[in-house]
């Protein structure tokens, strides 16, 4: 009897369940999967939880973005629900793949061919036969398509938007049988398609009434194609940046200009003054965003002919001869702006720009860089005037004393963007921007009056940190490094470069960083491979490292970047202690893209040959001259067929370079 109750208890106990995410709808499924959709990897990771989620993710992505032409039809056959493919990782696609491609993906709405090289007209005419509902086309970078090309892309009837960036064969022939065939396009991309004139231009205008944004810079036309270009109805966008043939003889002509149009880009217009702009721009009363950088001096007749412009957010004037008198009448605006560029803009004193800011107190986005006349009284005008800035790039303005930076953390507490490389910040300044809580990049490159006193009160007070820049900043050791690890965790990019104070120390203590896509150690000869090992065993996002005259990593560096960095896409390994060895560990990295490996001394031409060949992803490679006779053409011809293109660069073995000298060196790479 006791035996039978014990049963009975048993069986009116609940069942164990073997899987308890079964319990979940897949609506609830789909949901998490929506909110992971910015992040690849936890969506890798939701897929491998079990056989059920592994389906469900390969049902619900809807893009891909295949890391090499091997794999693009591979993974097709798993995301059988891909509406947009992205290819420009897959520098073989061949007729053969695009017509599999369309034969296997009709639902196929957009795709990026902008890498793609081996692939003619005649795989473009299988991919629109086949995919009916394609409304987006990316060919950019494609110099040898021709006319054949186009025609084939013409019958894909309902593309809205198509990119032809540097397809330099194309003429208005092809152009013209786009227009006819494409008439729902709102986007088109023309730049750098030299050898298309007003004529094509033209006919996209007059068929294609669609059409909101068009990118016609450095296209060889005149003003005899904006008349039909102005008429659109929908207009919005007009990039004319580097069109030489337009002037104001030929401006002066216009009747009226588009009254939908949002935003202009006239950079680089030699041959437009005020006259051309204010024929142009006359009308446009929804204008909201204007590009002028590096055309036109900023007198007040061109601030007159803007003046009633009163929906105008943005102006940028980057390279710009600046007038006190255009300032001021800048100043006068019916527009409250919003965005100001003034970057390298010969000029710019105090007395303008103080009453230019008095009056767009609203300015949230403001860059003074490289103006070198203005003072500690410019600063105190932006800061008391503009109080809801969220980014200010001040690199350069080295005539602005230190007091000033306190005043940007007093003032601007909305701040999420400030750049004060090589400025004469201190601890002070970057106490008072610690109250800068919603910062999330911060550039003190070149600044050798901070330390780790005044990085420690940065990592105390900001604490959405994302990016980081210290290249050259002297006066920084691995305790302030510690201090900004600690309290800066969802940092992601950092540069420490040619700061010699730094040891293996910072790297372990940056490991703890774990959302770290990017970190630049160059010239950091104190960093060894026990520091970098740390780093690329907890970072594991890492896309971007570089560590050019580190001398003391070695292979010994290079096993656990190749073991635990697999998305690494790009790498400087000049100057290290790196051999065949620990190159062609690197093979084992699918996204490795670019390298560039200069005077490695334990480098051999076999060895080189061998990482070539097995680092089968890459794109990109800066290797110096003196292997090239040491290699077989036949090395080159593969490579160039794979689509990885060999920088070859003749420079001499630099022992150090002259840290006084360093505005020669920032931000380029060798």
């Amino acid at each position: 009897m006791k035996k039978q109750k014990s049963i009975i208890l048993k069986m009116d106990e609940p069942l164990p369940i073997s899987n308890p995410f079964d319990l979940l709808t897949e609506e609830i499924i789909l949901a998490i999967l929506d909110s992971l959709n910015d992040d690849a990897f936890a969506k890798k990771s939701f897929s491998l939880v079990c056989k059920s989620f592994y389906f469900i993710e390969s049902r619900h992505r809807k893009t891909l973005r295949p890391l090499s032409t091997d794999l693009v039809l591979r993974t097709l056959k798993r995301y059988r629900f891909v509406s947009e493919l992205d290819l420009s990782l897959c520098p073989r696609v061949d007729d053969a793949a695009l017509t599999q491609i369309a034969s296997s993906r009709s639902s196929l709405r957009s795709i990026n061919l902008s890498r793609s090289r081996l692939f003619t007209h005649n795989g473009l005419s299988s991919l629109v036969a086949n995919c009916a509902g394609l409304v987006e086309i990316d060919l950019s970078n494609r110099a040898e398509l021709t006319d054949t090309a186009a025609a084939a892309i013409a019958e894909a009837k309902n593309l809205e938007r198509l990119s032809l960036a540097r397809c330099k064969m194309i003429t208005d022939m092809g152009i013209g049988c786009v227009a006819v065939g494409c008439k729902k396009l709102r986007f088109i991309n023309l730049k750098w398609c030299l050898r298309v004139s007003d004529l094509g231009v033209g006919l996209i205008a007059m068929k294609c009434k669609q059409i909101r944004a068009m990118d016609l810079s450095y296209v060889p036309i005149t003003e005899k194609c904006l008349p039909p270009i102005l008429e659109l109805e929908h207009l919005e966008d007009l990039v004319l940046e580097g069109c030489p043939g337009i002037d104001d003889a030929g401006l002066a002509t216009l009747k009226h200009s588009s009254k939908s149009l949002k935003t202009l880009n006239m950079s680089n217009c030699q041959n437009v003054s005020h006259v051309g702009l204010s024929s142009l721009t006359y009308g446009a009363e929804y204008l909201q965003h204007l590009f002028l950088a590096y055309s036109l001096s900023v007198t007040s007749d061109l601030a007159k002919c803007l003046h009633n412009i009163s929906g105008l957010q943005s102006i940028k004037l980057d390279g710009c001869s600046v007038t006190t008198s255009g300032m001021k009448a800048i100043g006068n605006w019916l527009a409250s702006l919003k965005e100001l560029g003034l970057s390298k803009c010969l000029g710019v004193t105090d007395e303008c720009l103080s009453f230019l800011v008095q009056t767009h107190k609203e300015l949230r986005k403001l860059d003074i860089t490289c103006c070198r006349k203005i003072t500690y009284a410019s600063i105190d005008s932006i800061t008391n005037s503009c109080t809801s800035l969220t980014s200010l790039r001040m690199e350069s303005c080295s005539l602005v004393s230190k007091d000033a930076f306190v005043l940007i953390g007093q003032r601007c507490r909305f701040l999420e963007e400030l750049d004060v490389t090589d400025n004469e910040i201190d601890n002070e300044g970057l106490k008072s921007i610690s109250r800068c809580s919603k910062l999330l990049t911060l550039k003190l490159g070149i600044c050798s009056n901070i330390t780790d006193d005044g990085l420690t009160h940065v990592a105390n007070g900001c604490s959405k940190l994302k990016e980081l820049d210290l290249y050259r900043s002297s006066g920084i050791t691995d305790e302030g490094i510690t201090a900004i690890a600690h309290g800066c965790p969802a940092l992601e990019m950092i540069n420490i470069a040619y700061n010699d104070k730094i040891t293996d120390t910072s790297l372990i203590f940056l490991s703890k960083c774990m959302l770290l896509k990017a970190i630049e150690i160059r010239g950091c000869h104190s960093v060894s491979s026990v520091g970098l090992s740390a780093i690329v065993m907890e970072c594991r996002q890492l896309m971007v490292l570089d560590i050019k005259k580190c001398t003391n990593i070695n292979d010994n560096g290079m096993i656990p970047v190749a073991q635990f960095s697999k998305n690494l896409k790009q790498i400087n390994l000049s100057y290290c202690s790196v051999t065949d060895v620990g190159l062609l560990a690197l093979a084992s990295i699918k996204r490795l893209q670019c390298m560039t490996i200069l005077h490695l001394s334990g480098l051999t031409p076999n060895g080189l040959a061998a990482a070539l060949l097995a680092c089968r992803g890459l794109t990109k490679v800066k290797l110096h001259t003196s292997f090239k006779p040491l290699l077989p053409q036949s090395l080159f011809e593969y490579m160039e067929a794979r689509g990885c293109v060999l920088h070859w660069r003749d420079k001499a073995f630099q022992v150090e370079m002259d840290p006084k000298r360093w505005e020669i060196a920032l931000w380029k790479k060798s």
